[in-house]
Parts: C-alpha cells; sequence; structure tokens
C-alpha cells in the first residue's frame, strides 16, 4: 500500500487531470490553456507545474497504473503471470465508475488523435514495457532486462494496445475491458489461430 504523501499526490493528480480532460472535451485539447486547467482545479499554474511539467503530462498521466501494479502484487504468486494480471485488471476497471470510465475512454481518445500526444503515446508504451518488466521480474526472480521478462512485458502492452485501439474506436459496439481481458486470454493461450 501506497503511503499517505503518495497517495494525496496521486488524488491531486487525478483531481486536476478530470478537470483538464472536462475542458478539453468542452473546448477543444488545443484551445485550452495551463492557466484554464489551474483555474478549473482551482490550483495556481505552479502547483500545476509540480505535479505536471506540461499540458501533454496531464493527459499522459495514467492513473491506473498504481492501482493495477497494486492489485497484481496480491496476487497468489502461484497464479500464472498473465492470469494473475486479467484478475488485477478486472478488479481495478470494474471498481471505476462510469464517469471515471468515461474519461479514461476520454484520455485515450486524445492520445490517439492529437497528433503531439500521439507522439508521446509510442514513449509511454515503451515506458510502460519497462514498468511490466519489471513487475513481472519482481514476481519471478527473473532478470528484468531477459528477452524472456521483456518479450513478455512487450506482448501484453502490445495485445492490450490492439485491443484498445479498436474499442476505442467502436465503444458503442465493444468495451474496452472486455476487449482487453479476451486480448490477454488469447496471449494467455499462445495467440494461435
Amino acid at each position: 500500500m501506497s503511503g499517505l504523501r503518495e497517495r494525496k499526490i496521486a488524488r491531486a493528480k487525478t483531481s486536476i487531470q478530470k478537470c483538464a480532460l472536462q475542458l478539453f472535451a468542452e473546448r477543444g485539447y488545443t484551445k485550452t490553456t495551463v492557466e484554464q486547467i489551474a483555474e478549473s482545479a482551482e490550483v495556481s499554474p505552479s502547483t500545476f507545474f509540480r505535479y505536471f511539467q506540461t499540458k501533454e503530462a496531464v493527459v499522459l498521466y495514467d492513473s491506473l497504473d498504481p492501482i493495477i501494479i497494486e492489485a497484481f502484487s496480491k496476487q497468489p504468486l502461484a497464479r500464472p503471470i498473465i492470469r494473475a494480471l486479467r484478475n488485477a485488471m478486472k478488479e481495478t476497471f470494474g471498481s471505476l465508475t462510469a464517469e471515471e470510465h468515461r474519461l479514461e475512454m476520454q484520455r485515450f481518445e486524445l492520445l490517439r488523435t492529437v497528433p503531439e500526444l500521439r507522439a508521446t503515446m509510442y514513449e509511454e508504451m515503451a515506458r510502460n514495457i519497462d514498468l511490466f518488466a519489471e513487475i513481472i521480474g519482481k514476481r519471478t526472480t527473473k532478470d528484468p532486462d531477459s528477452l524472456e521478462v521483456r518479450n513478455l512485458a512487450g506482448s501484453i502492452i502490445g495485445v492490450g494496445i490492439a485491443a484498445l485501439l479498436q474499442a476505442y474506436k467502436r465503444p458503442e459496439t465493444i468495451d474496452s475491458v472486455n476487449a482487453f481481458d479476451k486480448a490477454l486470454a488469447r496471449l494467455e493461450k499462445g495467440l494461435e489461430f
């Protein structure tokens, strides 16, 4: 469990991000300024920059990562890695309110469609591969830099992104959480056709 300071920081970042996403929906990403976000979140611009270095960073911030990691770490060690991750994802996404889910979809849509964000999204994917490799390494006591661990981490991120891209293109027919789970289930079976 994270400490009080980390939880306070996470709450502040999530609150600022929520205000930013609402403004982006109303005014558009490019027409929304950091000053407007800070005003909406009832913080000063300097406080905004204490939590986010740039406007792009407020969209890139994934408040669910630490929650998923914590849920994953609580899974029994005997449980296979992908099954443990699927359980952690279901637990995390299952606890989201409809509003939180909508904001998460909106965040991903911005990452997918705004050119300057799309470029940084690929950097974020690389960071997530590193993050998952570390988590898998801790769980298995294998070297997180080994090809075996990095392949699994990259596969998890890859099938997740592929599933989410499809779901976010057709939100009226594809549930993003279910699509991600199905992608992980296929990976768990070896992605055979």
